[in-house]
């Protein structure tokens, strides 16, 4: 099964186009675990049982592991939700980039040593830095496209005058990923929340691929303004256009107490049901 068909099947399953970030800060962990990186994995497994009924996906990032030396126990997390939540796929957020063999060790880091069914990457240097994790058929590779930083504005925002009709990189960038740069149909771009205007013009210069939509919840992204303008249905109630709409703070510290899962749940449930109302 690809990328793509997991991400429906779960979307269905779930009826949710809600994916939870695993971004553990041991500062921030509940009670008697506060500071203690040790507990990143016990931390977000229990995340992932008291949610895994409710989401499309789970997103980790990969530096709040490495940034712990808890690589291995983001190994461990990967590996237990496969095991406990097979039917939602993984997005190892990890924005990689580089070129020839380097990328290479990094698409077997995602999809060997983490078992990813998704990887984040940034394309600033071009199609052959993406190429390499296209061999993984099965797997799903995530382009940033419009970033939900104010720095974004940066290099996104700039038009391209050698381009006809002076695109804006990130409409350049959406352009080439739903084109040329999508040979096998594993494609999908990332698009910040907080920018709901440049939402609905990657989806309308990409009607097909999966957008991965982080800043709904601490970061002030409106749900609603986001499904109408990323998501796509068409008049057989079909997705055609599929979202995968990111919360991770907002519901991994809901509470500091011992009930902190309980209470990730019910932010989980409050956020997908408004996701739904949107529809």
């Amino acid at each position: 099964m690809t990328f793509t068909e997991q991400l429906a099947r779960a979307a269905r399953l779930h009826d949710s186009l809600l994916c939870v970030g695993l971004d553990p800060e041991p500062s921030k962990f509940p009670g008697a675990w506060r500071g203690d990186p040790e507990r990143s994995f016990e931390f977000c497994a229990r995340i992932v049982d008291a949610t895994k009924d409710l989401v499309c996906a789970f997103k980790p990032q990969i530096a709040y592991f490495a940034g712990q030396r808890a690589e291995a126990q983001l190994e461990q997390l990967m590996a237990y939700i496969k095991r406990t939540a097979p039917e939602v796929p993984v997005i190892l957020d990890a924005k990689r980039g580089d070129i020839g063999s380097t990328a290479e060790q990094y698409a077997r880091e995602a999809f060997e040593r983490y078992q990813a069914d998704a990887v984040t990457l940034s394309p600033f240097m071009g199609f052959d830095t993406i190429e390499p994790f296209l061999r993984w058929r099965d797997k799903g590779v995530i382009l940033l496209c419009r970033t939900s930083n104010p720095g974004g504005n940066d290099l996104q925002m700039q038009r391209l005058a050698d381009v006809p009709g002076q695109p804006r990189l990130f409409e350049h960038l959406a352009t080439l990923a739903q084109g040329p740069w999508n040979t096998t149909g594993q494609l999908g771009l990332v698009v910040g929340a907080t920018f709901p205007e440049e939402i609905a013009r990657v989806r309308e210069l990409a009607p097909t691929l999966p957008l991965l939509i982080p800043g709904v919840g601490a970061q002030g992204g409106d749900a609603a303004a986001t499904v109408r303008a990323g998501l796509r249905v068409n008049p057989a109630g079909e997705t055609t256009g599929p979202i995968i709409v990111n919360s991770s703070r907002a519901v991994l510290y809901a509470s500091s107490g011992d009930d902190f899962a309980q209470a990730a749940r019910r932010v989980a449930i409050t956020t997908r049901d408004a996701l739904n109302s949107a529809r």
